[in-house]
């Protein structure tokens, strides 16, 4: 947003900062001003500023003047809206608004001028339009921007005598036409909301005017029209119909009622500057539910204690009294009302919407005040206590940067469509649709961590980072609907683990390199469930996997039955869809059922002072026989003494020489090691015979180097 600070000093004339001053000091306030730029002597400056969503109130020049108006503590300019006195009428023009609008236009305020004159404009709007690049079109229709831009609510000039026997503010027929400004014609939908006459469609509320009741050089009578629209509606309109202007801008962020009439007197006040004549008083019709809940909302209890307290002390002696309390809120547009000791009862300005409670106020106070000006004190000592799962979040996280994953962080939303594959849909669950989404892509709140890290690997692939592992923890949401689908308003939220791989991974005597992405996977899934008591629990796999990951290569793990985790390669037509440029593995990890277990107690011992022996067994298995059904085997056998189990070697033979095909040799080491006294050979052959046996009876042959499948012993360490 561009703001001129030669205008802006028009509102509050005895700012004692220069412009680069000015600049710091809004930004202090969280009025950022990105950019300043001279326009010449005497000319002042120009200003970048980034104004957050919320504070659509300082998305003009009046606005931030108030800011500053705040900051030193100035006096602000008031509006001038007296208006020359016009010709009496004994009917007024007529205005209503249909009961379907009800709600949705809460004020509509109506001025008829009469022998108005078009032409260009000239003196500040000239200067002023100049400065910023702003479009010049003609002195009625750039009164409109003027005020837009002078005090941020949208206005429009209709030419009266287009419009047949009156304004009616209604929703539209499903299917009726209506041009626009833009000069093109949109076919409208029963819940858009139109300015219209008796007959036709004039305007798409909020959005944009209508053709052909647009100001022209002919145009003699004019209607000037400010209102107040719903936020939702105007979204939804400027949403399908990919509208998106400076008057719905504001109007999807919260409009100010009280503004409406200002604005119009505004804009009445510039025109007739050209000529021409008021017919009647201003047509102001008001919505008073709309009224209550917007610009005569309940005034807020505020107590200078809380406020002292939360914002702590200052590096001003005095610190934060009742008297730079009430200052700071007056100057902001409050009503301060006290009625007790060091107490408030606060009346909100119409044009801060986003002021609801006594902490926001609090909040406001401070950043009038500056953070700067507040001392580095550390929290008072008390009790801490850790949340439940903090120590469980830890490990998980320690774990996966031992393993060489980045931690990430992505958008808490998601669109439809992601939502569809990466999560699907449920009987008693359905993703949470947002109230005011940013964009088609941002509609939801995330019911998968799995979108958001695909997006992440792409946009590192894109950049040519051909390496990436990531892993993100965080919280999905899905919401409650009854028996017949419809969604109730109950939002869920549920602890997930993503992870994200792609690039190359070295093959391995068991799998191939385009293989290997996958093992890897599975066994950083089977490291992390290591770090749980399992309590008993078995982990197996299934090939069942979700529709987002690609058939034969991907898998289900389940703990007792129960799905934990799935994992696997992205799903062909998805990776085509989005142009990844190489193949890319996911997991997703369901932290709220593995949270509910305790963690594995690491437990140490002392290090034993004698010899530990060590013994190679080398074996041939064929390939349907896992190592987790070898160590289990030889787990089995209970040797105590038994400290260390490790598949030293594993190898295959393509030709089929020295292993056969369909099988691979496995070389075995196992470590025994008593604390109490040395092995005797005696009970070492004892649980070498055991483990031979226990590996012959899973089919195992054991290998003598040099040969093909010998039963011959192993070797000795």
């Amino acid at each position: 947003m561009k703001i001129l600070t030669n205008w802006l000093r028009t509102y509050v004339p005895n700012i004692p900062a220069d412009d680069q001053q000015l600049a710091d000091d809004l930004t202090l306030r969280g009025i950022a001003v990105e950019g300043v730029h001279s326009l010449g002597p005497n000319s002042g400056h120009l200003f970048e500023m980034d104004i957050t969503t919320n504070r659509v109130d300082a998305m003009n020049h009046y606005g931030i003047a108030r800011e500053a108006a705040t900051i030193y503590n100035l006096p602000l300019a008031p509006f001038d809206t007296k208006l020359p006195l016009g010709t009496l009428v004994d009917e007024p023009f007529p205005v209503r608004i249909a009961p379907d609008a009800k709600g949705l236009c809460g004020r509509f305020t109506a001025q008829v001028l009469r022998g108005v004159t078009i032409a260009p404009s000239t003196g500040a709007i000239k200067t002023y339009f100049e400065a910023l690049g702003q479009k010049q079109i003609s002195n009625a229709v750039d009164a409109s921007n003027f005020v837009l831009l002078g005090m941020g609510h949208p206005t429009h000039a209709f030419d009266l005598d287009k419009i047949d026997d009156g304004i009616v503010v209604r929703l539209a027929h499903k299917g009726e036409k209506l041009r626009l400004l833009d000069g093109t014609e949109r076919t409208l939908e029963a819940d858009d909301l139109v300015v219209a006459d008796e007959t036709k469609a004039l305007a798409l509320a909020g959005v944009m005017g209508g053709w052909d009741s647009m100001i022209t050089p002919g145009t003699k009578n004019i209607l000037v029209e400010a209102a107040w629209f719903d936020q939702a509606s105007i979204r939804r309109s400027s949403r399908r119909h990919g509208l998106h202007t400076d008057a719905s801008h504001r109007f999807e962020r919260g409009a100010d009622l009280n503004a409406a009439p200002i604005a119009n007197g505004l804009v009445s006040r510039l025109i007739l500057q050209s000529g021409g004549s008021i017919e009647g008083e201003l047509i102001d019709i008001i919505d008073p539910e709309v009224a209550a809940r917007t610009a005569a909302r309940p005034a807020i209890e505020l107590s200078v204690k809380q406020v002292q307290r939360h914002l702590g002390t200052t590096l001003d002696p005095q610190g934060i009294t009742s008297e730079i309390v009430a200052q700071y809120l007056t100057s902001l547009g409050c009503e301060l009302l006290l009625h007790g000791p060091d107490l408030y009862a606060t009346k909100l300005p119409s044009w801060r919407l986003d002021l609801e409670r006594e902490i926001d106020l609090i909040e406001e106070v401070a950043r009038v005040y500056g953070y700067n000006r507040f001392a580095n004190t550390l929290p008072t000592p008390g009790i801490v206590i850790a949340h439940p799962t903090a120590a469980k979040e830890a490990a998980v996280r320690t774990r996966l940067l031992a393993l060489g994953y980045s931690e990430s962080v992505s958008s808490t939303f998601a669109s439809q469509s992601d939502s569809d594959l990466f999560y699907g849909t449920a009987k008693t669950a359905a993703p949470v649709p947002m109230e005011n989404p940013l964009s088609e892509e941002a509609s939801l709140l995330r019911p998968s961590l799995v979108p958001g890290m695909v997006t992440m690997l792409a946009h590192n692939l894109n950049r040519d980072v051909k390496e990436v592992r990531l892993f993100e923890q965080g919280q999905v949401f899905t919401g409650t609907t009854l028996a017949d689908g419809n969604f109730i308003a109950e939002v869920h939220e549920a602890a997930r683990l993503s992870l994200g791989l792609t690039g190359s991974v070295p093959a391995t005597p068991l799998y191939a390199a385009s293989d290997a992405p996958f093992y890897e996977l599975k066994g950083v899934v089977e490291s992390l469930l290591s770090l749980f008591d399992l309590a008993g629990s078995t982990l197996t796999f299934s090939a069942e996997a979700p529709a987002w990951l690609e058939p034969g290569r991907s898998a289900t793990a389940l703990l007792a039955g129960k799905p934990i985790a799935t994992f696997g390669e992205l799903v062909s037509t998805q990776s085509q869809q989005r142009k990844l440029r190489q193949p890319v593995f996911l997991a997703e990890i369901d932290l709220a059922q593995l949270y509910t277990l305790p963690l594995r107690k690491v437990t140490a011992r002392d290090l034993s002072r004698f010899q530990a022996v060590e013994r190679d067994f080398s074996f041939t298995f064929s390939d349907a026989t896992p190592w987790q059904n070898i160590a289990a085997a030889i787990e089995s056998l209970g040797i105590a003494d038994l400290i260390r189990l490790t598949p030293t070697e594993i190898f295959r033979d393509p030709k089929g020489r020295s292993v056969p095909p369909g099988h691979y040799a496995l070389l075995l080491r196992c470590i025994f090691q008593s604390n109490e006294r040395t092995l005797n050979e005696e009970e070492l052959t004892g649980w070498w015979s055991a483990i031979i046996g226990a590996l012959t009876a899973l089919g195992g042959v054991i290998r003598a180097p040099g040969s093909t499948l010998l039963p011959t012993d192993a070797k000795t360490s």
